[in-house]
């Protein structure tokens, strides 16, 4: 059987397909008719692809992350509290 050979941009779009499309590399190699270690290969060649999780998170980004958590237990908080008033008045009501 001759050997098949793929275009770059199918290799790209491949890559692409196994970053962005939430499925296995298995389903993706198989849905293309590639084989399974020949789009792993692909993949380790396209590293810059790969989002980078060795890069800081931006400080605005963590300030922002912590302000939102502290007004997260806020409403958690005042929440709970409309809910045992309403339990309260809905009893008070009912005598």
């Amino acid at each position: 059987m001759p050997k098949t050979r793929f275009t770059r941009e199918f290799q790209d779009e491949a890559v692409r397909l196994v970053l962005t499309s939430g499925r296995s590399q298995r389903a993706i190699a198989d849905d293309l008719g590639v084989n399974r270690s020949t789009l792993a290969r692909w993949m380790a060649e396209h590293q810059d692809m790969r989002p980078s999780s060795a890069t800081p998170p931006n400080e605005d980004i963590v300030d922002e992350l912590k302000r939102l958590r502290r007004e997260n237990e806020v409403l958690r908080q005042e929440r709970d509290i409309l809910k045992k008033a309403t339990a309260f008045f809905v009893k008070e009501g009912s005598r």
